[in-house]
């Protein structure tokens, strides 16, 4: 089987030796984001908030870059520098996935590249 990367300016652009995503025939491995605006390479710090929605947005593009969309998401990993932020995830999720759901997996972190708070990746099942 062939692997295809992906690749959109939408989405910030890798910082390291990965791609945003891959796709290997009907799925894609989307590279875990954090709360980079794409447009700056800086990282949102406004707020929790803002850096959660950055992150989907983020997640969102790649995505749609691979040809489906966040209904296409199979299986999310989010990973928290403190767990007291999981209820904002929660929130956050509702306004971006639609029942049902993807799995999930929720991990507590010490730390997440440059001083981020919450980092996610996801694996899509394209039709």
């Amino acid at each position: 089987m062939t692997r295809e990367i992906i690749h959109t300016p939408r989405a910030p652009q890798a910082i390291g030796t990965y791609s945003q995503a891959v796709r290997v025939g009907d799925t894609v491995y989307v590279s875990g984001q954090i709360g980079l605006d794409p447009a700056t390479g800086e990282l949102v710090r406004d707020d929790i908030d803002a850096e959660i929605r950055r992150v989907l947005e983020n997640l969102k593009a790649i995505a749609e870059a691979a040809g489906g969309s966040l209904a296409s998401v199979a299986k999310l990993t989010v990973f928290l520098t403190d767990l007291a932020h999981f209820a904002k995830v929660n929130e956050h999720m509702a306004a971006y996935f639609a029942k049902p759901y993807p799995a999930r997996a929720a991990v507590g972190v010490a730390a997440l590249p440059r001083g981020a708070r919450i980092e996610m990746e996801c694996i899509l099942a394209l039709p």
